[in-house]
């Protein structure tokens, strides 16, 4: 059996990377990700909300 070599493409990898940590941090906002609003506009301030208190310190 010959050996198949796969590329790697480090660039795709890491912005995958980056998405999947800044979902799991928004996770810990079980309400935004529940989705517990009845009001689009509310969910949408939600997100907003958790993604600021996320990142900043």
């Amino acid at each position: 059996m010959p050996y198949l070599s796969h590329s790697f493409d480090a660039a795709p990898y890491r912005e995958r990377n980056l998405v999947e940590r800044g979902v799991n941090r928004l996770k810990r906002w079980q309400s935004v990700v529940t989705r517990y609003e009845k009001r689009a506009s509310r969910d949408t301030v939600s997100m907003a909300l958790a993604a600021i208190m996320t990142y900043l310190p």
